[in-house]
């Protein structure tokens, strides 16, 4: 009977142990998955804070341009909405960029309603791939992407190619969305595209405009140098360096400039001194989450149209 009583005694203080230690790793559980709630809350709740601190952030750079540029000829990267600025707060902080879409190559521009090419449009492409060494049957895929059907033009490329892919798909024939579309056309890799992003744009000055006007105050000088064969880099970088003392408040400035006095008549028409389209980013950051707001408007007078709105 004792040796009895002491297995049983043995057996519960086991049983206890076990029951206290399956007690505690509930509560250990319970207590770590209370607190994954509650920093998924506060993460959840940090995230909204911070996209609309983002959003914030694009209204106040819209409202940056219009001051800026209220009665103003011309826009330059001598301009006040050309420098980033940060503000801070109690909430979070919030650091907005602007650059002007204006002063890059508009890709939708390549061809023309009737689906021919745009000659200047084209000519300014085919020097930028130039340096690239982006093949010029890569435009003509492009101008086949672009137009409204599947006939295939010379060097280009249509429907039925990206049809016998190993993951098929058709040409969008239509305007495109986002450069980025432009790695599904062949002739354009991912780096390709990298490359050549800075110089180019979706977006058009003017709705319906048959050509999208340069800004010769804020293009890069690789677009510079694209808007004719006669203009080589050092022409460029004299022109940036004029504009830099001095922006251009209108075309027939350009004359300051030694030697592109006489090129700049034949692109009157074609480059101008004032943009309308205009990137916007916005990058707001609340305690650990973050936020960021990519938006192109079209700005004109103290009106804006949004051409595109993205958020990551």
């Amino acid at each position: 009977m004792i040796r009895r009583a002491k297995g049983e005694k043995g057996f519960a203080l086991v049983l206890t142990l076990v029951i206290t230690a399956l007690m505690v790793a509930v509560t250990t559980d319970l207590v770590h998955q209370a607190y994954v709630d509650i920093s998924l809350s506060r993460g959840f709740r940090d995230g909204q804070q911070a996209s609309l601190l983002a959003e914030s952030g694009v209204s106040g750079g819209i409202k940056l341009l219009q001051l800026a540029l209220l009665g103003q000829e011309f826009s330059s990267l001598s301009d006040p909405w050309a420098a980033p600025f940060r503000m801070d707060d109690e909430t979070g902080t919030i650091e907005v960029a602007i650059s002007e879409e204006s002063g890059r190559i508009n890709l939708n521009g390549l061809i023309l309603p009737n689906g021919e090419f745009e000659p200047f449009t084209l000519a300014a492409l085919q020097r930028v791939g130039a340096r690239l060494e982006i093949p010029d049957e890569a435009w003509s895929s492009l101008a086949d992407w672009l137009d409204v059907d599947d006939q295939t033009r010379s060097g280009g490329t249509e429907t039925p190619y990206y049809a016998s892919l190993r993951t098929p798909y058709k040409a969008r024939n239509g305007a495109m969305v986002t450069t980025a579309e432009l790695t599904l056309v062949r002739g354009f890799t991912a780096e390709t595209v990298r490359k050549l992003t800075p110089f180019v744009t979706i977006h058009a000055g003017q709705p319906g405009a048959p050509l999208s006007q340069i800004n010769i105050n804020t293009a890069p000088k690789e677009v510079i140098a694209a808007l004719d064969e006669r203009i080589d880099d050092r022409l460029a970088e004299r022109i940036m360096e004029e504009r830099r003392l001095r922006p251009f408040k209108n075309t027939a400035e350009l004359s300051r400039v030694p030697g592109f006095d006489t090129i700049a008549i034949g692109l009157l028409g074609k480059i101008s001194v004032k943009g309308t389209l205009f990137k916007i980013t916005s990058l707001a950051r609340v305690k650990e989450s973050g936020r960021t707001v990519e938006a192109v408007v079209r700005q004109s007078g103290s009106t804006q149209d949004f051409l595109s709105w993205q958020e990551y």
